[in-house]
């Protein structure tokens, strides 16, 4: 069985995890330490039991717990060759805890099958990443402007899709965000708008995926049930029976269990 779940989801932190027996992969790491030992406590675990660390990019909402957590454990940190880089200008004595992942190059990890992914992002080497358990796969996507076609077709029918629903475009057009940040955010290197998502959900839930978790919402720019309004509505006329939901701000969300064969190709 395979448990996952979000710990904290939007612009002020982000961090996931996923259980399989005793492996736990911890997908970023962007809220405190003490935070993350409450997180974790809540399913039974402390940091110290954590099998590796998985990060999607270098910005602080993703990192910004690494730099505490590094000086009490020794937990290998997954990522692509250029976020290594990167943590390793930001983080003393980073260096060797880091495990560079190649793109697009599967790696077995304590039985998980893990594979990153292009995003595109205004950042060194973004990932996304499908994570293949003997149960079903679990795609991950966020902090993107648009969905790579090598990353569509990566995570195309996902049991489990993680998916960033960032903001509604009137929304933040008409919001208080100065005009270049509008820009960043609407551009190619920014972030999938709620549109964007459904788009994207209902391609992977034609292929098989019937598990959806909304991520990454801005809280200035949407509104979970603006999200699931959206999304919802696509896939409503999709004919997709499957579970959506919205991955809270501030504290853990609902648990999704995988315990079946998986149904990717």
């Amino acid at each position: 069985m395979t448990s996952f779940c979000t710990l904290a989801s939007g612009s002020s932190g982000n961090a996931a995890l996923l259980s399989r027996g005793d492996t736990h992969l911890l997908i970023d790491m962007g809220i405190s330490c003490r935070r993350l030992c409450q997180a974790l406590a809540q399913h039974g675990l402390t940091p110290g039991q954590l099998s590796a660390v998985l990060i999607t990019h270098e910005h602080t909402d993703h990192i910004s717990g690494l730099a505490t957590y590094i000086k009490k454990y020794h937990t290998p940190i997954l990522c692509t060759p250029g976020t290594a880089r990167q943590l390793h200008y930001r983080l003393a004595g980073i260096g060797l805890l880091l495990r560079p992942l190649a793109m697009g190059e599967p790696v077995l990890w304590d039985g998980l099958t893990i594979t990153p992914f292009p995003t595109s992002h205004d950042c060194r080497e973004s990932a996304a990443y499908l994570v293949d358990t003997p149960d079903g796969a679990i795609g991950y996507l966020t902090d993107t402007g648009i969905v790579v076609e090598e990353t569509r077709q990566g995570l195309l029918g996902a049991d489990l899709l993680v998916l960033e629903s960032n903001h509604d475009v009137d929304k933040l057009l008409s919001g208080p965000y100065p005009y270049a940040l509008k820009r960043r955010v609407l551009g190619s290197e920014g972030h999938l708008s709620n549109a964007d998502a459904a788009a994207f959900a209902v391609d992977s839930a034609r292929a098989g995926t019937h598990s959806i978790i909304l991520a990454h919402l801005s809280e200035e720019n949407n509104t979970p049930q603006l999200a699931l309004d959206t999304v919802g509505q696509v896939l409503e006329r999709a004919d997709y029976t499957g579970d959506l939901s919205v991955a809270p701000r501030n504290e853990p969300g609902k648990i999704h269990v995988l315990e079946g064969a998986p149904c990717r190709r």
